[in-house]
């Protein structure tokens, strides 16, 4: 578990390339220039980790490049104590970055492997979700709703309606749409049945899990 000035280094590089790609929120910059990266792999890939790039982790999963947790993150426009629901923990990369932006974070992850090890370790390294839960993300949390931003961290091939009923009104939605190549998709809830959409380009996501028992 060790951060070294290399590591330092080597993450205000990223948080250049991503600057350059043209993320400007500064809380996210900085939430990314000091959240150790390199921890949430799989030590093969020590050498990649401040790459923007998406690497493997266990359960076939992914961690996701940089550049596209930045650009999410800056979509949902966290402010400190909003109640956000994640859909996929996975590596607990992009739950670090909410939580480091002061978000009251409530994360669910379809993967017991992926659960577990999560669950552990982000408190290790001093971010602790009010929730992380063992489940299907396309019921979302109906139990904590309302929200005020919601982000899938998998490509979904339809937009799960509960998640949408969970958000207030002005809430926001970030989920990838489609099936090979998704479509980065922003929902801003305007009222009871009406929702305001954004399409805003193409990313490649590992898919969104159903619950199929």
């Amino acid at each position: 578990m060790k951060d070294t000035f290399k590591h330092k280094g080597l993450r205000q590089k990223l948080v250049e390339t991503i600057k350059s790609k043209g993320i400007e929120n500064e809380n996210v910059l900085q939430a990314i220039g000091k959240i150790p990266r390199h921890l949430f792999m799989d030590s093969g890939f020590l050498d990649h980790a401040y790459q923007d790039k998406a690497f493997p982790i266990a359960a076939d999963q992914t961690i996701s490049q940089p550049y596209t947790v930045a650009f999410q993150t800056e979509l949902l426009q966290v402010n400190k104590g909003d109640k956000i629901l994640e859909i996929g923990t996975g590596s607990g990369y992009q739950a670090a970055v909410l939580c480091e932006l002061g978000a009251k974070l409530y994360s669910i992850e379809r993967q017991q492997e992926l659960f577990k090890k999560t669950s552990k370790f982000l408190p290790k390294l001093g971010y602790r979700p009010k929730k992380l839960i063992f489940g299907d993300g396309y019921k979302g949390l109906p139990e904590e709703a309302p929200f005020d931003g919601i982000i899938v961290t998998a490509g979904a091939p339809f937009v799960p309606k509960p998640l949408l009923s969970q958000l207030k009104i002005g809430g926001r939605l970030v989920i990838p749409v489609g099936d090979d190549v998704q479509t980065m998709t922003l929902f801003i809830r305007k009222g009871e049945k009406e929702f305001e959409k954004h399409e805003l380009g193409d990313f490649r996501f590992v898919p969104l899990l159903e619950d199929k028992n």
